[in-house]
């Protein structure tokens, strides 16, 4: 798989956690910690091999960081008998219900979709041996704490819990007093640094230009790019937009279907689209090999988000660029960010383009500026021909001639009468 030394988080995790202690660990992403408990996990469940029955159980908070930690399960366990499955929402239940009945070892679960099957009596969970909460700050930033201590309270005492975290606030610190029993804590690198791998830069641009930046990058230096975006409306109106500029790209947010989302991903790590526009939902549980640059169209709110959206490129120690489009209304988003980081980021500008706007502009008017942004810098003519524009502007003279002579008209009338 690549793996040529562990690195820090794996170094420090793996002796405790084979030797069954409760961890409580921060990890940055990209940081390999999901095979710092795939890996003992593997071990303590080949021992003995054979038996039936869940016996570990992954909760996390995405349905892609699931598939992904389930990929590093058969990746890893591809020469043992060690069998899993994947249990989130979006799809049909069907297969997830004839996993469970034949007690696949390792169930790798989101927790909505995991109360429910737990109300069922195909899914039993009494041989439970190790809990995994993955990417803990990020469930209790979705909400989903209510449904982890529903979950906790249906599972054996006498198991042994590993925490992973890319942040402690104190909810989750609290809740690891409730969950781990003398855990061992593993702090080893600083949570709310990047990777090193990653190049950082910021490119002040207005909120109308953003559109034509990115297409002209996509132009200049950019080949393949993760694209974040704010909302999910944000992401299709992007996505449409570079559609419409012949720009192979596609999508993932919260509402495309779980068959959509696997698909878009498919083809970005395939090489078949040379865009992936994402919501926050994709800034976890993303994991693309030798990605080469994230571009954080909108600014994230949460200096967090900003760590783990980066976090896709210059993962298991490779390199890569994270530029980040920022607007005169996000530059407090920005300071906040560069002061979490502990450093201001360098500011970058692309030779040529500007394109001034006047603020009075609508969005209908904003759109189709973007889309002539490209072309202009592009050195093509996007107006109209010049005959073209003359019946424009005789169309227009006749107009207001005729709505003139209305008036005048009307005039007359009124002091007839």
């Amino acid at each position: 798989m690549g793996f040529e030394k562990p690195t820090p988080i794996q170094t420090a995790a793996l002796p405790p956690a084979l030797a069954g202690r409760d961890i409580l660990a921060s990890a940055m992403t990209g940081s390999g910690k999901t095979a710092a408990f795939v890996l003992p996990i593997l071990q303590r469940l080949t021992r003995s091999a054979g038996r039936t029955g869940t016996r570990a159980l992954v909760l996390t908070p995405t349905r892609e960081l699931a598939a992904q930690v389930h990929e590093h399960f058969v990746a890893l366990g591809r020469h043992g008998r060690i069998t899993s499955a994947t249990v989130f929402g979006g799809v049909k239940p069907a297969a997830q219900v004839r996993a469970l009945r034949s007690g696949v070892n390792v169930v790798v679960a989101t927790p909505g979709r995991l109360l429910d099957h737990m109300q069922q009596p195909w899914f039993r969970i009494d041989q439970l041996e190790v809990l995994v909460l993955d990417e803990a700050d990020r469930m209790l930033d979705m909400g989903f704490l209510p449904d982890i201590r529903r979950i906790l309270a249906k599972l054996p005492e006498r198991r042994q819990t590993m925490l992973f975290s890319a942040t402690l606030p104190r909810p989750i610190v609290a809740l690891s007093r409730d969950l781990l029993t003398q855990p061992i804590r593993l702090d080893i690198e600083r949570r709310t640094a990047p990777a090193t791998g990653i190049r950082q830069a910021v490119m002040s641009v207005p909120e109308e230009l953003k559109k034509g930046l990115l297409l002209e990058m996509l132009h200049r230096e950019v080949q393949t790019a993760l694209v974040f975006t704010r909302t999910k409306h944000r992401a299709n109106r992007l996505a449409k937009y570079l559609d419409r500029e012949g720009i192979p790209c596609d999508r993932i947010h919260g509402n495309r279907s779980q068959p959509q989302r696997e698909s878009a991903l498919a083809a970005f790590k395939a090489g078949r689209i040379r865009v992936l526009v994402a919501t926050d939902v994709a800034s976890r549980g993303i994991d693309v090999e030798a990605l080469p640059h994230v571009i954080n169209f909108d600014v994230p709110g949460q200096p967090d988000d900003y760590v783990h959206r980066v976090g896709r490129t210059a993962r298991a120690g490779a390199t890569g660029d994270a530029l980040t489009f920022v607007s005169p209304a996000e530059e407090g988003e920005m300071r906040a960010i560069e002061q979490t980081v502990g450093r201001r980021i360098e500011r970058r500008k692309i030779d040529g383009f500007e394109l001034r706007l006047q603020p009075s502009l609508g969005r209908e008017t904003v759109d189709r500026a973007d889309r002539r942004v490209g072309q202009v810098n592009r050195g093509t003519q996007p107006d109209a021909p010049r005959r073209h524009r003359r019946r424009g502007a005789d169309r227009a003279a006749s107009e207001s001639s005729r709505r003139s002579g209305s008036g005048q008209s009307r005039s007359k009338r009124g002091a007839r009468a």
